[in-house]
């Protein structure tokens, strides 16, 4: 059986423009690599009514709800009281939780402000979480359905928190599972036209799942599968990813997430030595900006030439004033004289 997971990001501030909310993303990293599905994220105030509410409907619905912050020492940090109330359990005070926190501040050499002491309390059949990197504890509790975390908000807090006390109390009650992913980038089609085409097949499967994420300059599909075994994973975005394949040929240009257009290819032109040199008008060099910005470029980028009014396109380029005033400046016929203009002064293999 899939186990899921939904993540709550307490606090007022995560709902203003100042502050948003990262947490989340490592949770849910760790989380997929334990197999877990991610299925909601969810931002709500310092709110004790609204937070009990939610953790209350998330319970019901998921077998992993994890929170992050609200577990100060102040008002307005209502996740511990919310979080025991929509368990119907009380708070209690933890002994041992206390004399952390008065050493930890006489480590400090700093007085103990007395509402420093509701970070002792735990719930009710809660494991206190070490917190070396703040004061506050966080708090691991056995469910009917699997665990609810809470954890701190500050990031220097929460990351070895999760990594170090939450991920080794989830493997053992989560039954053996993996997600994979495969990814693909996608160029020369829009967003309609390419979910037009891939649609007939990845509608077809519930697992994987297919998302189709719109980028500056390209398209993604991922593709998330969810199995006992890497191998069953692996079975399952084979089936799909080559009806994918089959579907977009020569529109993918890579596997590579993490792999730009520009990136393949300078790659390309590297393996094949061979060389490029781009004529530019209304994108004012940014294409030579996109090749060279990369380690390496020089191997195979040998120059790049802006011309934005028609008078340079003739001096520099050598396109000639009856092209221009045949097609405009802005025409196919133009852009290619350009290009070859650029390859010959370059002595280029290609030029754009």
């Amino acid at each position: 059986m899939h186990k899921s997971a939904e993540i709550i990001a307490a606090g007022s501030e995560l709902l203003t423009p100042q502050r948003m909310d990262t947490n989340s993303l490592l949770i849910t990293e760790q989380l997929n690599n334990l197999g877990v599905e991610v299925t909601g994220k969810h931002v709500i105030g310092d709110d004790r009514e609204r937070l009990t509410d939610a953790i209350r409907t998330l319970l019901l619905r998921t077998h992993i709800v994890i929170v992050s912050g609200g577990l100060g020492p102040t008002e307005d940090d209502v996740t511990r009281d919310a979080a025991a109330a929509a368990l119907g359990r009380r708070l209690i005070l933890d002994l041992e939780q206390e004399s952390i926190l008065i050493n930890r501040f006489r480590q400090l050499n700093r007085p103990m402000a007395s509402n420093n002491i509701r970070q002792a309390y735990l719930i009710e059949g809660a494991e206190a979480l070490p917190n070396p990197n703040g004061t506050a504890p966080g708090q691991f509790i056995s469910t009917a359905r699997g665990a609810l975390a809470l954890l701190p908000g500050p990031p220097r807090e929460l990351r070895p928190m999760v990594v170090n006390e939450l991920v080794p109390r989830l493997k053992p009650v989560l039954p053996p599972q993996v997600i994979k992913v495969r990814s693909f980038r996608i160029t020369g089609i829009g967003e309609s036209d390419l979910d037009a085409l891939i649609a007939p097949v990845y509608t077809k499967y519930t697992n994987p799942s297919t998302t189709i994420l719109s980028n500056p300059g390209d398209l993604f599909v991922h593709l998330r599968a969810q199995a006992q075994t890497e191998a069953e994973a692996d079975a399952l975005l084979r089936e799909v990813g080559a009806g994918i394949c089959d579907r977009l040929g020569d529109k993918i240009y890579t596997e590579n997430a993490d792999e730009p257009l520009e990136a393949v290819v300078g790659c390309l032109l590297r393996k094949h030595r061979a060389t490029v040199a781009t004529a530019e008008s209304c994108t004012g060099g940014l294409i030579a900006y996109r090749l060279t910005e990369l380690g390496g470029s020089s191997d195979y980028f040998l120059a790049g030439y802006v011309t934005y009014n028609d008078e340079q396109k003739q001096q520099t380029l050598g396109v000639s004033k009856e092209l221009i005033q045949k097609h405009t400046a802005v025409s196919e016929p133009v852009a290619a004289a350009m290009a070859e203009g650029a390859r010959s002064r370059s002595n280029a293999t290609y030029a754009l």
